[in-house]
Parts: structure tokens; sequence; C-alpha cells
């Protein structure tokens, strides 16, 4: 046993100490030696001490020696305390990462007190900003061609400067009151911890003052288009403040987010001068593109649910992701032909030509199809470029197909010089 003791011994083996009458136990590394036995048999510890799990196993025979009985003796009784710690040890989740400052993209450029606010609108990920213009940019081509006379590429690209405008400053709006209503969630998801609220870098009562000036700065923009638009876009405030408790009470809030995004589906007629409430036809138009778009949003936002699926799980977050999480795709494929339903019947009630029907239509149902088919969604990263670039892939085909059915009758490629001449009438007024 005095072997035991010695501090050339090579392998861990066990040092017993005494202490207060019982045996406690520790492993010591030390050097390798040769171990000459009475027999005239020569081994080392490396074989002879064996790991404490090959111990554990190893079975006493008669052959077995005086010595290596003790060993195993000892070794078995310390096998599961080395098992629980060494298991103890390797589970231990790494810390998750701290926040640092952007050192590259638009927000480096910008000064550090401003950061945080421009994290908070989200003013480095506009892909948002674009989901929320597409909508307005569809209204406005739509109603363009609707329009008596014919709207002209002036009026057209002076209204969808003014609708980004809005959309970017109400978006950065929505984002700052869904994070202020969020503010004890973030901090459970890993995408959002480090939101500027999540980790305390804004106060909820500096977010409040700030929410106030973009809302002012909204109306403002607001109040440049025809004032028709006024009484439009007033009731979708109470969206996109209650948009953030659907998550609490319902496991379709994508479906409230549709309705708060989607509303500029409606506000390119009457920025046009197209009055939907003596407009029958403008009205269905309007109508059938406004609900186009709610499936087109939850389609979207159903993909980007996906990242945080497991989060959202744990957090209690309510979304359809989670509801419908072993039929995804088929509810993604019955959404994308709601929406190219939706559209083709917005497009009939305003009378659309063929470029409409191939370029809009056309478009959203490959871009679509093939979205649904290639998108990984237990990947997160695979999610994220699905949701960013789907954006322009749907919205810029359909967007093209409306700019190409505008310019198509305002020259009248169709053979109905009439509304051509009506524009040449009204640009010479």
């Amino acid at each position: 046993m005095a072997l035991l003791h010695s501090s050339r011994l090579c392998n861990p083996i066990l040092r017993h100490h005494t202490i207060h009458g019982s045996w406690r136990s520790r492993w010591k590394h030390v050097d390798t030696v040769p171990i000459t036995w009475a027999r005239h048999h020569t081994s080392t510890v490396s074989n002879l001490l064996q790991s404490p799990y090959q111990a554990a196993v190893s079975p006493i025979t008669k052959h077995t020696t005086y010595f290596e009985r003790q060993r195993l003796s000892l070794v078995r009784s310390n096998t599961r305390y080395l098992a629980i710690t060494t298991t103890s040890q390797d589970t231990t989740s790494k810390a998750p990462p701290e926040y640092t400052p952007p050192t590259t993209g638009l927000l480096s450029y910008l000064p550090k007190p401003v950061v945080p606010y421009a994290e908070l609108i989200r003013l480095d990920k506009p892909t948002g900003t674009y989901y929320l213009f597409f909508p307005c940019l569809f209204s406005t081509l739509l109603a363009a061609t609707m329009a008596t006379p014919m709207a002209t590429p002036g009026a057209v690209i002076g209204t969808t400067a003014l609708f980004f405008t809005g959309a970017l400053v109400m978006r950065g709006a929505g984002c700052t009151i869904n994070d202020l209503w969020d503010r004890n969630l973030d901090p459970h998801v890993a995408r959002t911890r480090l939101r500027p609220i999540a980790r305390r870098a804004v106060s909820p009562q500096a977010a409040i003052i700030f929410t106030g000036g973009q809302l002012l700065t909204g109306l403002a923009v607001l109040l440049s288009l025809p004032f028709e638009c006024f009484w439009y876009a007033t009731p979708s405030l109470l969206l996109v403040a209650t948009y953030p408790l659907a998550k609490r009470v319902t496991n379709y809030p994508q479906f409230v987010l549709g309705l708060t995004f989607s509303w500029g589906a409606m506000m390119g007629f009457p920025a046009l001068g197209v009055d939907l409430l003596t407009n029958q036809a403008a009205l269905t138009a309007a109508a059938c593109l406004y609900s186009s778009n709610v499936a087109w949003t939850v389609l979207y936002d159903m993909i980007y649910a996906h990242m945080d699926i497991k989060d959202d799980a744990k957090a209690g977050i309510k979304s359809i992701a989670l509801k419908h999480d072993k039929e995804t795709k088929a509810v993604l494929t019955g959404l994308a032909v709601v929406q190219i339903g939706l559209l083709a019947a917005s497009g009939v009630a305003a009378g659309m030509g063929p470029v409409f029907f191939v370029g809009s239509c056309g478009s959203a149902a490959i871009t679509l199809g093939t979205m649904i088919w290639r998108v990984r969604l237990k990947e997160v990263k695979n999610c994220w470029w699905w949701f960013k670039n789907g954006a322009w892939f749907a919205g810029g085909g359909i967007a093209l197909g409306l700019a190409g059915e505008y310019f198509a009758q305002l020259f009248g490629w169709y053979g109905d010089d009439e509304k051509s001449e009506n524009i040449e009438v009204a640009g010479t007024a």
C-alpha cells in the first residue's frame, strides 16, 4: 500500500487520507515507474491501474493479487462520484454572448448615444420596412390605373416616396411599441435578449417619449397626402398598439400582424383621389388586395416565427408556428394559394390586363412556391434568409407586374388610347 502514496506514480490513482476516522479519496497525477513483484512479475502502473470505469467492472478472481483487490475495491467506491462530477462538468452550458457595439454597417457611423435608438427602430434591419411599404406600393400602382384621369408618373412617384417615408417611420414606432410590451419577455429569447430595452440601454420612459416623436413624424407625413388619407389611416393605430398583446392570447398573432402591415393596401386609392365609398369597383379591388396582403403577411411571418419556436415555447409566447409546427408547409401552401387568388381577384375588379396577371400573379406563384419548397424550417439562418429575401422575390415581382400594367395602359399597349389621351389632357391642364 505504500506504493499508492508515492509522488512518482504515473496514472491517475487514489490517494487515501484518514480524516476523523473516515476514508476519503482523490486523484493524483504522477510519473511512471516500473513495479517489480516478488514473483518476478514486472508491470507498470499504466497497465495495472485501469480507468475507474474499467476497474469498476473488472472481476476479482482467485488469481487477483491482494494489491489489485484493494485497488478494485477503492476504485469502485469512487466510480459513482467521479461519473457524477464528470457529467456535471460536461453539461455546463456556455454563457450567452454579451452585447458588443456595432463596428460595421450604418450603425457604426452613428454617435454612441444614438445607436440604441437606431437599434430600437431596427434601422440596421430594414426588411420589416420593405414588408410594410410593399402594400402601399401595390395599392398606389393599382389605383393609378383606376384614377380619372389616369394618374401621372410624377404623381405615382411622389406618392410612393411619401409612403416609403411613412413606412420607415411607422415601422420604427411599431417596433418600439412592441419592445415596450415585450420588455419582460425579450430577455428570455435568445434572438431578442440584447434589444435596447431588454438590455436596459433604453429605459421604458425614454422609449415612450421616443414613440411619441415618431408618431408625430408619421402624422406630418400623413398630412402631406390628401386629407382623406387621414381618416383611412387613423384606425390602423389601434392595431399597431395592440398587436404585441395578440401573442399572449391567441395562437394566431400573425393574423393580427397581417391586418396591421397590410393597411397600406387601401391607402393608395385615397392618395390618388379614388373614393372607395363611391367607386364599387375600386372598393372591391382594395378589399381583395388588402386580404391578399394579409395572407402574404401570415405566410412570411410564419417562416419568421420558426426562428424563435423553441424560445417561444419556453417563454409561453403563442404563434402559428407552434400551433402548426408539424404541418407548416401545408399551411404555407394554403396561404400562398389564398394570396394569389385574392391578388388575381383584385386585378379582375380593377380591369387589369395580361401584363398584371402574368407579371404579378405568375411571379408570386413561382417565388412563393420556390420559397415554400426550399425553406428549411429547422434552421434559423435559412429561415432568416428566405424571410429577408422573400420581400424582394415575391413583393418585387408583384410590384413589377403592377408597374408594367400601369405603363401598358398609360401608353395604350392594349389598343385603348382613351386613358393615354386623358392623361395627356391632365398633364397640359
